[in-house]
């Protein structure tokens, strides 16, 4: 290590950890057990609290402020990700890894059912909830069939993909003005009335609103996408270089070494990348709600967290889905 930079060396790896045998099918490039016989990803393992921590804000948002069921729901499945892998990384255990990585599954596939199915018409909504449960069972087994991550990996890929860019055809089409004012007047009725001064002037304010709130929702969406694809890159590296990586944690030592967890960024920023799509979704719901003017992001800057907030003199919801309009 640098003779100038403080440090102590890293202690050997072990295998005769609390936790061993290794029966996960994948072990990560941390070194097993070299800080503690009770952990064997140190480092994998405790980024994982930055998940507990913005599940219990997220689920704490949706319970004071009035947000859909639907999106507790998705906090606990994010609190469920986050603890699943804290336990596969602790215990490089294969029932562990299914906790974690199926976690992952069921959570993205409750995000995939709200997105298709708000505002359709019955039985559209449970057929979609059949279909998503019949989709998440055959993931499950044919996963545990073939036990490999590769399929997992796309598996998620796929079901996030469509979450993503369904969400915003959906914000396109039915918030920014100029769309939702071109559907509307081709679905005018001949013989509509004129609107009054005070209807023309209340029609620009909302489209100032509304195009103010695409806006900041594309900045949201771009932080959060970048942050979490970032660590997706990140993890890759840390995959394709481990050995030199491993090499150089020895050379600079601890604490710094563990800088060079790859592995461990990817929890944190997969895991702060995943709230921001949480939390544009919730903002995107009540939109499409109609209730632009009773809720809004508080999100002081980019190194704070955001959330939605209802507007001081906004009616309360009990969570259920109302609807202002039909979606698009």
């Amino acid at each position: 290590m640098p003779s100038w930079l403080p440090a102590i060396a890293y202690p050997p790896a072990r295998d005769d950890g609390y936790w061993a045998p290794i029966t996960s099918t994948i072990d990560w490039c941390e070194e097993n057990y070299y800080a503690t016989p009770y952990s064997a990803e140190i480092v994998n393992t405790l980024t994982n609290l930055l998940f507990v921590y913005l599940a219990f804000r997220g689920m704490h948002n949706c319970y004071t402020q009035g947000h859909d069921r639907i999106f507790f729901l998705t906090f606990i499945g994010y609190l469920i990700v986050g603890s699943g892998s804290f336990a596969f990384h602790t215990t490089l255990k294969y029932p562990m890894q299914l906790v974690d990585e199926l976690s992952m599954i069921y959570t993205t596939c409750l995000m995939f059912w709200a997105t298709f199915e708000h505002n359709r018409a019955a039985p559209l909504p449970l057929i979609l909830g059949l279909f998503t449960a019949s989709l998440a069972i055959f993931i499950t087994l044919y996963y545990h069939y073939l036990q490999d991550p590769t399929f997992h990996q796309n598996a998620y890929a796929i079901l996030t993909a469509a979450v993503v860019f369904r969400s915003m055809y959906v914000m396109e089409v039915n918030i920014r003005p100029y769309y939702r004012r071109k559907h509307d007047t081709h679905v005018k009725k001949q013989g509509s009335p004129v609107m009054s001064e005070r209807e023309k002037e209340e029609e620009a304010r909302k489209d100032k609103r509304d195009q103010d709130i695409v806006g900041k929702m594309w900045i949201i969406i771009g932080v959060g996408l970048s942050v979490f694809l970032g660590g997706f890159g990140i993890w890759n590296l840390d995959n394709a270089y481990c050995s030199t990586l491993r090499r150089w944690r020895h050379d600079v030592g601890l604490p710094w070494g563990i800088l060079l967890e790859g592995h461990g960024w990817w929890h944190l920023m997969t895991g702060l990348g995943a709230y921001f799509y949480i939390v544009w979704g919730i903002w995107l719901r009540h939109c499409l709600n109609g209730r632009q003017d009773d809720y809004e992001l508080v999100w002081p800057s980019f190194a704070s967290i955001p959330s939605v907030v209802r507007r001081k003199g906004a009616p309360a919801t009990n969570g259920a889905n109302g609807s202002a309009r039909k979606m698009k």
